[in-house]
């Protein structure tokens, strides 16, 4: 936490002069001090001091101690906020924050994998909830849901993606949520490459409320809405403005028998969240897992929908089924099987679109249904 200011010459304040009770008080007696240029907490011992150095501008570093309603939770809540890249806009109805790809999210490309992508919207919307202070438990709850036992269940995700970053690249990652119907909202997200501003990536997401006990859809309460309205735009904002956009396309029950298919997945301990439930970003490597490789070689992914519709917990054993999709408006269009589905798009450039299913082996029932979009990869 940093204020900056005029200076001041340096001084030791005792401990029992700052208002034990209040955070905001004792800075403001602090800050009596002149507001010197640079302030840094600490919460160490119950002392504050107020210090210069030569050819330097004085810092006061406050170490608030017990004094301070804190805890070591708290302690480390506040390191990770000082060090997190991100921050309420400043409006504060969205949240941007930026990330480094690390050398473990890229794969056999060079570039981030698009669970690499699912995995960053999901953290920065989880922090974009932490920072408007809704629950740290994973849910994301407001005071009236908590109260409740309600809790916010992913519905649906698309995510487009027009440049993968590649390791060491920043993406800067805006996010911000909407009313969506009378038992949902919505989550939008823009990915752009921090270094020239370039748009390189778009998703939107629904979700619906839930009892977490009975396991049942509820509508969103007035109490609830209101609560969580205050953090949204106040005009609707897209991040697929375009009408007919693909992320709206209804996606297709996937019969039996499919072209191509994975069995027997079964999820791992580190492939449950927080929640004790498949994470939603697993599901996408199921769904790929039974892509055809000459696909995976020569293409790689553009888009990619998923309509959420079971719960898959440890101990389930999933099946992962998958054939192409012809392409809509195309005259063009080869024999899908012996092409894999692939077509010459308007623009010239070959592309394909499969359809996924993703159903518990034992009785067949549905956890997910999925289409992907694959464009050729680019020339190297």
């Amino acid at each position: 936490m940093f204020l900056k200011g005029a200076l001041a010459a340096p001084t030791t304040y005792n401990a029992a002069a700052i208002p034990s009770t209040d955070h905001i008080q004792a800075l403001t007696t602090i800050t009596q001090c002149r507001f010197l240029n640079s302030i840094s907490v600490r919460w160490r011992n119950p002392a504050v001091h107020c210090v210069s150095s030569p050819n330097r501008t004085p810092v006061l570093s406050v170490d608030a101690g017990d004094l301070v309603a804190g805890s070591e939770k708290d302690e480390e809540e506040s390191l990770a906020d000082r060090l997190r890249l991100g921050s309420l806009t400043e409006e504060g109805l969205s949240y941007k924050e930026k990330f480094i790809v690390r050398s473990y999210e890229v794969g056999v490309n060079k570039t981030a994998t698009v669970e690499t992508i699912a995995n960053l919207l999901q953290e920065v919307g989880c922090n974009h909830a932490q920072s408007v202070g809704f629950s740290t438990d994973g849910f994301a709850t407001t005071p009236t849901m908590r109260k409740l036992h309600l809790i916010w269940v992913t519905a649906r995700m698309h995510i487009e993606i027009y440049k993968y970053p590649a390791w060491s690249d920043v993406v800067e990652i805006e996010t911000w949520c909407q009313s969506e119907g009378r038992i949902g909202t919505r989550r939008d997200w823009i990915l752009k490459d921090f270094a020239n501003g370039e748009i390189i990536g778009r998703a939107t997401s629904k979700w619906v409320m839930m009892n977490q006990d009975s396991r049942r859809l509820q509508k969103v309460t007035d109490d609830v809405r209101d609560e969580y309205l205050v953090f949204c735009p106040k005009t609707l904002r897209l991040a697929f403005p375009e009408e007919n956009n693909s992320s709206l396309r209804k996606i297709s029950k996937l019969e039996d028998p499919s072209q191509y298919y994975s069995l027997g997945l079964v999820p791992r301990r580190a492939d449950l969240d927080m929640n004790q439930h498949v994470n939603n970003v697993t599901y996408i490597g199921w769904l790929l897992e039974s892509m055809p490789q000459e696909v995976i070689d020569t293409h790689e992914l553009r888009s990619i929908t998923l309509d959420y519709r079971r719960e898959c917990q440890r101990g389930d054993v999933v099946d992962s089924l998958t054939s192409p999709e012809p392409m809509e408006d195309t005259a063009a269009v080869s024999d899908l099987k012996g092409t894999n589905g692939s077509a010459t798009t308007k623009d010239g450039q070959e592309s394909c679109q499969f359809l996924h299913l993703l159903r518990l082996s034992g009785d067949g029932l549905e956890i997910n249904r999925g289409r992907t979009d694959w464009r050729k990869k680019p020339e190297k």
